[in-house]
């Protein structure tokens, strides 16, 4: 725990008593609340008594017809499960037909507790049941069936009072049955163990036979299905041909790889031919062909263009010995005529030739891609109808295999059908009770006090700990930082008021704390006693004023001279207190209506008082004005010590500018009222101006709750107040 200046505080055993002490009436009253509630339920419970027989509960199971029964290991589930079946209805329904319990009232008088505040409602509640099922059974339901809720009632009732306790470390399980009546207690227990014996042998039975009924009825099913999904199968195999379905999968994919790959080599000499039969195909000029390559590199047109070449050499040679008429010359130019139109022909057959080439690559290309996509379409058929044998004769295959399970578990169930898989054995019978054991009277209020106790002092912290309000000087010294110069205790309703209490009854413990509050603060400097003192609280009706008026008069009565200012201009009452006149007062100087003459003289010779005067519509302007300022240091070289009244911090802005003004402030808490965060808050806005806060005055400390609290301090200062404060 740390204080507010953020130094870690011990917490001892003293302050945990402190807490206890203070609030003893609460704790106390917790603590016999519990008690009394505990030793009246105690006593007032019926004595219960409880019975119990033990039995060997083992989980025999036979791992096949081969191998001979051999003891399971233990097994939680199946003991868990036991241990519910022993509580059931069902078999407290055999107890109740064993011992005839709904033949008579023998149950009804000894099954509930009638001692106590329970039995006597449930007794109750019983006879009204009774009443109104016996009328309504006699014209609705009959007396068959007012007999079969009767036991029905019954057994639910047993049920609940079934204990099941397994044996650690062992297959004994212990039944018990707590009652009223001894005797009911061990006939109960005895006949819940055979009935619980009789039950798993009719379960299992019951179970073995209702196995082999379904497992006949499933195997006939299954038969059923088997021979169906054959004949399914054979007459599929007959419609589709599918005798030789394995090896067409086998030549089917060798046959679409070969499509494919001339396909491949279709389409790449298509569109080797389509590249040179695009460039022949728009000549317009048979000279233009001679360019492509295929055309030119043709070896008969390379033998015809030699031929031209040598005609026209021959020509050459011819015209300058012969003129263009000689018979030479004219054969000349008619051979290279009729070469060039060879070779003009022998073009046009070699772009035919082409053209003859692209279609039939074109042709043969189309031709493997038909062949390639029927052998797919004959690939996809195939698959399909051998993906419907498989699925045929997989589901051929599993009926088949179900029904052979089938046929060999009920054989072995027809077997083993006698075979118990729970061994169960009686080893302890119940013997009557002798001593209830509950209640245990002494362990009850044992456990009274003990809750009591912890209830009252937990009570007591949580009391504590949601009052936040200032309730000591020691956690308000703790928690807030700043001393705690006294505390002023409550004043009982109806007394003499507690504004001038001090004036009139001067030897009361109310006017000696006063005078060690004005010790404390007297003694509060070094040097010299504070001279403005601002006394603020964080809000409304905390005890300021009463706390401004009767430390002035405290500190006149020591002979200094102590002027009182009533600086609450929104709510003043210093002059109702005194009696004096408030038509003029602080309001009206420091709005400059007059002058310094609103000083009034007290009832004591050292007491003078200004008043608040009217209540201004700015009273924070007024008391930051410089007209404040210069007069607070007018009045200071006239009286020895100026208390200022003033409104509280967190209600308005007048406190924070007084405190500018004047060099101490007082705050006031009332206890068991100001919170600690509000004093906080108010600490936190003085501080932030720099403010000297002198310390804490707690007004309204009630001596009753808070003994240790105020008898410590009180007697503290109660002896500080022997040493007087130094004079001026």
């Amino acid at each position: 725990m740390q204080d507010a200046g953020g130094e870690e505080q011990v917490i001892h055993l003293r302050d945990y008593l402190k807490v206890i002490y203070k609030r003893r009436q609460t704790a106390f009253t917790i603590f016999i609340v519990v008690f009394v509630v505990v030793l009246i339920g105690t006593l007032s419970t019926t004595p219960i008594y409880r019975a119990s027989t033990k039995l060997i509960i083992e989980k025999s199971e036979a791992r096949n017809l081969m191998m001979n029964y051999m003891y399971m290991p233990y097994d939680p589930e199946f003991y868990e499960t036991q241990n519910q079946l022993i509580k059931s209805t069902s078999v407290a329904r055999k107890v109740v037909d064993m011992l005839a319990l709904d033949k008579s009232d023998y149950f009804a008088r000894n099954a509930r507790p009638q001692g106590s505040l329970t039995g006597i409602v449930m007794g109750w509640l019983r006879n009204a049941w009774s009443v109104v099922f016996r009328t309504k059974g006699v014209s609705e339901l009959g007396s068959k069936a007012d007999a079969e809720a009767r036991a029905d009632m019954i057994a639910k009732t047993i049920s609940a009072g079934i204990e099941v306790r397994p044996v650690k470390n062992s297959r004994i399980v212990e039944i018990g049955y707590l009652s009223p009546s001894p005797e009911l207690a061990k006939a109960v227990a005895d006949n819940v163990a055979r009935a619980y014996i009789e039950e798993v042998l009719e379960l299992n039975m019951s179970s073995t036979r209702h196995t082999l009924e379904w497992m006949n009825k499933k195997a006939e099913e299954e038969l059923e299905k088997m021979e169906k999904a054959e004949k399914a199968l054979q007459t599929y195999v007959k419609s589709q041909n599918l005798v030789t379905v394995e090896n067409k999968l086998a030549i089917v994919p060798q046959q679409m790889s070969e499509l494919n790959t001339q396909l491949i080599k279709a389409e790449a000499k298509r569109k080797e031919i389509e590249t040179v039969y695009a460039k022949v195909k728009g000549l317009t000029n048979l000279s233009d062909a001679e360019n492509i390559s295929v055309v030119a590199s043709d070896p008969t047109l390379l033998t015809l263009k030699q031929g031209i070449l040598k005609a026209e050499q021959n020509i050459m040679e011819y015209s300058q010995k012969y003129g263009k008429k000689h018979p030479i010359m004219i054969r000349a130019v008619e051979d290279l005529n009729g070469l060039k139109a060879r070779k003009d022909q022998e073009i046009r057959r070699i772009i035919e030739s082409i053209k003859n080439d692209y279609e039939m690559a074109r042709s043969n290309e189309t031709t493997f891609r038909r062949q390639l996509g029927e052998s797919k379409a004959d690939a996809l058929n195939l698959n399909e109808k051998y993906m419907e044998y498989q699925m045929l004769n997989r589901e051929a295959e599993t009926n088949r295999q179900l029904y052979d399970a089938l046929i060999k578990k009920i054989k072995e169930q027809n077997i083993t059908e006698q075979v118990q898989t729970v061994n169960l054995l009686i080893i302890e019978k119940a013997e009557t009770p002798r001593s209830p054991i509950k209640p245990r009277k002494a362990a009850n209020a044992i456990m009274g006090l003990i809750i009591g106790l912890l209830g009252g002092v937990g009570m007591a912290f949580f009391v504590e700990y949601l009052d936040q309000t200032v309730k000591s000087p020691e956690d308000a010294e703790a928690r807030l930082g700043i001393p705690v110069l006294g505390m002023i205790p409550l004043q009982a309703a109806g007394g003499p008021p507690v504004e001038q209490l001090t004036l009139g009854q001067q030897t009361s413990a109310f006017a000696e704390n006063f005078k060690a509050v004005r010790t404390a603060l007297l003694l509060s400097t070094a040097d010299r006693p504070p001279k403005q003192i601002l006394v603020t609280s964080t809000g409304p009706s905390e005890g300021k004023t009463v706390t401004a008026v009767n430390l002035a008069i405290t500190i006149a009565q020591s002979e200094y001279s102590v002027l009182l200012i009533d600086a609450d201009l929104r709510k003043p009452r210093i002059h109702g207190i005194f009696g004096l006149g408030n038509a003029r007062g602080l309001s009206t100087y420091l709005a400059g209506a007059s002058d310094m003459d609103i000083v009034h003289q007290g009832p004591l010779p050292r007491l003078s008082i200004i008043t608040a005067g009217p209540i201004p519509p700015n009273p924070s302007e007024l008391l930051g004005s410089n007209r404040m300022q210069e007069m607070i240091a007018s009045l200071s070289s006239r009286f020895d010590i100026i208390i200022c009244d003033s409104p509280p911090i967190l209600s308005v802005t007048d406190s924070l500018i007084l405190d500018s003004m004047l060099d101490s402030t007082i705050m006031v808490a009332r206890a068991g009222k100001t919170t600690y965060d509000a004093a906080l808050k108010g600490i936190k806005a003085l501080l932030n101006l720099k403010s000297h806060i002198v310390g804490l005055v707690i007004n309204a400390f009630d001596v009753k709750k808070n003994e240790y609290s105020y008898y410590r301090y009180h007697n503290y200062y109660y002896a500080e107040e022997e040493h007087e404060a130094p004079k001026k």
